[in-house]
């Protein structure tokens, strides 16, 4: 077994130790106007937090690319994600802040500088990978900051149990491509499985906001050719997918999981970040049906230090 085959398998856990974690110190509080920075992954996970913080009403929120952070805004706080520690761009953004803006530092090691030079920081050590390619630590920083906004983590959880032992939607011999949508917090989700399918197994994945699918992007909807959906579906589009000959994917649609059967049944659709679980599998089954190694994917580093 890959090491990011064990890793995803033990999300559900992690997610609920990350819940444990929501009253940490340096976490936003509420009205608190806050910027949350990350590259690649991270920032993904940034942008999915920032939406369903707004959403939720604690407060502007704004997610950026750690490299692209506009240094002449005022927030209330930074919080930065940050597997390593050691990401050129995000240090370079605290040492910037340094002794100004607040910041905190969500972290799988402690020992890094990034936990150094943070005002706070959050450590989710049990999360930590061995494989090159993010899963865990990232949908667990996510689950810590859904917690913290109040919502319940062990359902996630529960479904993302589901998710590690689901039939998966799409197989490597029956597609040639696959476009991820979202919508609102979802978006992020849908950017983050598009990125695994690309790094895990140098993928054509590609990934938009749902109601913009139809401006452009849906012309390469074809027949091998997958539209997978995160959370809210928008009216009609399943069926404007499918009259392309593409397979359209959601967790409750009849084109994807419940035509596999395993859980139709009436059975609310799962969480999106367990969604993601699923889309995880997809992108290791993808890499290693090539007999490419996931752990290591080609031109990727753990962390990219300039």
């Amino acid at each position: 077994m890959t090491y990011v085959k064990a890793e995803i398998a033990s999300q559900p856990e992690c997610w609920r130790q990350a819940a444990k974690l929501a009253d940490a110190p340096g976490l936003p509080q509420r009205g608190e106007r806050v910027a949350v920075v990350g590259c690649g992954t991270s920032w993904f996970m940034a942008k999915a937090y920032a939406a369903l913080r707004e959403q939720k009403g604690h407060g502007e929120t704004d997610a950026f690319q750690a490299s692209e952070f506009p240094r002449r805004r005022r927030y209330d706080r930074v919080v930065a994600i940050t597997r390593s520690g050691t990401t050129t761009e995000v240090l370079d953004l605290l040492n910037d802040l340094a002794g100004g803006t607040p910041t905190t530092v969500i972290t799988a090691d402690d020992a890094q500088p990034a936990a150094r030079i943070a005002d706070q920081s959050v450590v989710l050590d049990f999360a930590d990978e061995e494989s090159v390619v993010q899963t865990r630590f990232a949908t667990s920083t996510l689950a810590l900051l859904r917690a913290h906004l109040g919502e319940d983590m062990e359902s996630v959880a529960a479904d993302a149990e589901v998710a590690v032992r689901l039939p998966l939607p799409v197989h490597p011999a029956l597609a040639e491509q696959i476009t991820f949508l979202g919508r609102g917090w979802t978006v992020g989700l849908a950017e983050e499985a598009a990125l695994k399918c690309r790094e895990a197994a140098a993928f054509w994945a590609e990934a938009y906001p749902a109601m913009d699918y139809r401006h452009g992007p849906i012309s390469i909807a074809a027949p091998r050719r997958a539209v997978w959906a995160f959370g809210e579906v928008p009216t009609d589009l399943a069926d404007e997918v499918e009259a392309t000959g593409a397979l359209f994917v959601h967790s409750r649609h009849h084109g994807g999981y419940a035509a596999l059967g395993s859980w139709c049944g009436g059975r609310a659709p799962l969480d999106p970040m367990a969604d993601l679980v699923v889309a995880q599998r997809v992108a290791v089954l993808l890499a290693t049906s090539q007999g490419l190694d996931p752990d290591h994917p080609r031109n990727l580093t753990r962390s990219v230090v300039l």
